[in-house]
């Protein structure tokens, strides 16, 4: 049988992403022993990609090839303007970080990276390197987020940020970025597996770095 196209590019880069995935980030944030001030510093770096995101959804659904694709990939932007962005805000409050801690917190490498590509592949007008760069900011998060056992920890700050992550909603979001990117990707394939790539580094190096201050 025929490989997946979004399948190739993720086996591809099976090493990183298995990495990442079973993070000890995630580990630590599934059993409840995460350290506040750890998820506090990585919630401020990953709300930062927003702007960045909405620009990489804008491109997507500018340079879709379908009405229909369009309506779902705008339908999700909804929820990362309201629903997450909600959750950061609920997140910060209860960690006692305010506007003014955040605002003085340097971005990380990664995070720089990050905001980098989505704007790299948003200015290329290409729906294939816009869908590559979603697939693994989308699709890396739902398989971590699958692999965290149930129950999830009492605290909302941690148990919400595994279900915004694994809710029937984003999986079938998940599964139509893979099927656009299995459709579209081939026609755009090199372009497509360097934005995959090294999207997939940038997930790893961003866990890496929510440990790089000496948290314990």
């Amino acid at each position: 049988m025929t490989l997946r196209f979004s399948e190739s590019l993720r086996q591809a880069c099976a090493v990183h992403w298995t990495r990442a995935v079973e993070h000890r980030f995630v580990r630590e944030l599934g059993d409840g022993s995460i350290g506040d001030d750890v998820m506090a510093g990585y919630l401020i770096q990953d709300h930062r990609f927003i702007d960045s995101f909405l620009v990489l959804l804008g491109a997507a659904i500018a340079s879709s090839d379908r009405f229909e694709s369009r309506l779902v990939l705008g339908r999700f932007l909804g929820v990362v303007c309201g629903e997450e962005n909600t959750y950061f805000l609920r997140a910060f409050d209860a960690l006692g970080v305010d506007v003014d801690a955040r605002a003085h917190v340097p971005d990380t490498a990664p995070t720089a990276g990050f905001k980098a590509l989505m704007r790299e592949a948003a200015a290329t007008r290409s729906y294939a390197a816009t869908l590559a760069v979603l697939n693994v900011a989308e699709g890396l998060y739902l398989d971590w987020a699958q692999r965290v056992p149930r129950p999830l920890p009492d605290n909302f700050v941690l148990a919400e940020w595994v279900t915004l992550h694994d809710n029937p909603m984003f999986v079938d979001f998940v599964a139509f970025l893979r099927a656009e990117l299995d459709r579209v990707g081939p026609g755009d394939a090199a372009r497509a597996d360097d934005f995959f790539r090294r999207a997939v580094d940038l997930e790893l190096a961003f866990f890496d770095a929510a440990y790089a201050d000496g948290h314990a």
